[in-house]
């Protein structure tokens, strides 16, 4: 698959990490999980995948080695994780040396069937999920599905959750077959449709300055749980919560039956009750949502 974009057209491919091609100053950014499986020979920083790895003053730390490492303006920056790698390995080579070029190994299932495209790389600022940014693809997105074994189930729900997105939107056909794969999941397929309905989109609008912003369901809702409880409920698991919330704004409004809030909530909860979901007050909802950065009015 090739994505087109006015920064750099990029590629998707399904290959083993087992046919890692490293190039003489490449600088790896590997989550620790997989230290392991990563050739010795070739500069690295290992990090932990969670939200708190994501802070400024950390991605500092990881800049200043790679600088001391003698990385170049022609190196390359090759990221092996899931979504929290992928937006620390995007943000530093999007502003390092004014940008390098970057490849990316997705591990999660989240990854794999979403972040992977489209460009965004995000990092928090304090307690506040993904303030500071920018828009810089990698050069290359190799999928491995053998990771997903390595995937603990609540992570699998995650990827689920955040891909479900992609099928309500796109319509009743592909409501229909994400359905039907929950129970028995063919992760290959799943992923190749998730990327392809996702490409359309991004290709239309790459900088989310128009009708790509129907990818934000469920999201401003999502992003407040996972700050309101200190990212204890992992993104998909709360974006899937998120577009049930939104779903019953619908029906309260008007915009859809309370047949088609109830046939929808019907999927969602078959992901998000593999989490037990704490009680949250509205008011920090609210205050949570006022700093969504997607805000442009009240």
């Amino acid at each position: 698959m090739e994505i087109k974009s006015t920064i750099r057209n990029y590629t998707v491919k399904f290959e083993s990490i087992k046919d890692i091609n490293l190039c003489d100053g490449d600088y790896l950014i590997v989550d620790s999980t997989f230290k392991g499986m990563i050739p010795s020979d070739h500069n690295r920083t290992y990090v932990v995948a969670s939200e708190l790895m994501k802070d400024y003053t950390s991605i500092g730390t990881i800049i200043d080695n790679i600088i001391k490492y003698g990385f170049r303006k022609n190196n390359r920056i090759v990221a092996i994780g899931g979504g929290v790698v992928q937006d620390i390995s995007g943000f530093i080579a999007s502003i390092l040396y004014r940008g390098v070029d970057w490849v990316f190994y997705p591990t999660t299932l989240l990854s794999q069937a979403d972040s992977c495209i489209g460009g965004k790389t995000s990092i928090n600022f304090g307690e506040y999920k993904n303030q500071i940014g920018n828009f810089y693809p990698p050069n290359k997105i190799i999928i491995d599905t053998d990771f997903l074994d390595t995937l603990p189930k609540l992570q699998i729900y995650s990827g689920l959750g955040e891909m479900g997105h992609y099928f309500f939107i796109d319509g009743r056909e592909s409501f229909e077959f994400f359905k039907g794969q929950l129970d028995n999941p063919d992760y290959s397929l799943l992923i190749s449709k998730s990327l392809e309905i996702k490409k359309k989109m991004i290709e239309l609008d790459e900088f989310d300055n128009g009708p790509r912003r129907i990818f934000n369901y469920g999201h401003s809702f999502g992003h407040a749980i996972e700050s309101i409880t200190k990212y204890d409920i992992p993104h998909g698991i709360a974006v899937s919560v998120g577009m049930d919330i939104s779903n019953y704004f619908s029906y309260m409004l008007g915009y859809i039956t309370l047949d088609e809030y109830l046939e929808m909530k019907s999927v969602l909860s078959k992901i998000y009750k593999v989490k037990e979901l704490p009680i949250i007050k509205v008011d920090d909802m609210i205050t949570s949502l006022k700093k969504d950065k997607k805000n442009v009015r009240d």
